[in-house]
């Protein structure tokens, strides 16, 4: 745990010293929404290739809407984000998902200097559909068993502490109060074994609920020029039981622009959570994107 945290501390401490944020520091009065929507396909093809390979085609769309508001020293800033992928190779029946994920988060905060405000905020995380843990069967048939779904998990915080904001692009929010329920359906918790927890959850309840930490952050900068780079980092301690394990949630990702519809998108992700398996979690993501800035579809749409 403690190389992972080093590892993080590093990449932000010189990705923030290296480079200059976009955005001036100055910030607009009333509100201020912005967002957009990506379409990313990945396809490979085989035909007679004698050094092997199987056909795959893989698709992903993501929604990311920002709503932020400052007036008088009072700032509320609101973030959602969807996203679903999927994955079919030639030689598994069943279609596989590449990514999955609904997370809103809000927060408002009123300053007490330029930079820092009293905060308090409120998180909710969850998926789509379902999850499933693939096998191969005696028989040599693929298998799957459903493992998460809708709400199963789900986690929603609400914490209180303090929010330092540069601009829309570059904030931390530390909260050393905070609450957290861990959500999931009995179906995943009646049949468990003695001991066993599914997400932290015990054997026959449906939810969990902790008191603890948390640290967020978000940096979004110009790499060099047409390249994006967006990190996003979430930190949360229990202090009710094992306060030293702290589960981390890291998303690097890099966006070069070709024109104003194309780019090519890189995602990596890494997770550690000992409720839910207690190893690091790596996610990578990597393809040709289509993005859409959700305030121009309707002049988009108009013109067609």
């Amino acid at each position: 745990m403690n190389k992972i945290l080093l590892l993080l501390n590093i990449l932000i401490t010189i990705n923030s010293f290296s480079q200059t944020v976009l955005i001036d520091s100055l910030k607009q009065e009333g509100w201020n929404k912005s967002g957009k929507v990506t379409f990313l396909v990945n396809q490979t093809a085989f035909s007679n290739w004698t050094s092997g390979g199987e056909n795959s085609i893989a698709g992903a769309l993501a929604l990311d809407y920002n709503l932020n508001y400052n007036r008088n020293g009072w700032s509320w800033d609101t973030k959602m984000i969807g996203a679903f992928g999927i994955n079919k190779n030639s030689d598994s029946k069943f279609a596989k998902k590449t990514d999955d994920r609904i997370e809103i988060n809000s927060l408002v905060g009123k300053n007490f200097t330029k930079e820092l405000s009293y905060s308090s905020f409120v998180n909710f995380k969850t998926q789509f559909s379902k999850g499933h843990k693939y096998s191969t069967s005696s028989s040599g048939l693929e298998d799957r068993v459903e493992t998460t779904r809708f709400f199963s998990p789900a986690y929603l915080q609400l914490g209180v502490g303090v929010y330092w904001k540069k601009n829309n692009d570059f904030w931390v929010n530390m909260a050393p109060v905070t609450g957290r329920l861990i959500i999931a359906n009995r179906k995943f918790t009646t049949n468990l074994e003695e001991g066993e927890e599914y997400f932290g959850i015990s054997k026959g309840n449906n939810f969990r609920f902790e008191l603890g930490a948390s640290l967020t952050g978000f940096y979004k900068f110009e790499l060099i020029e047409n390249v994006i780079l967006e990190q996003r980092l979430s930190l949360y301690s229990d202090y009710l039981q094992n306060a030293e394990n702290i589960d981390i949630d890291y998303t690097i990702s890099a966006f070069m622009k070709v024109n104003d519809y194309l780019s090519t998108s890189l995602i990596i992700q890494c997770m550690y959570d000992d409720n839910a398996i207690k190893r690091v979690q790596l996610r990578e993501v990597f393809g040709l994107a289509v993005t859409l800035d959700l305030l121009e579809i309707p002049n988009l749409i108009s013109k067609i």
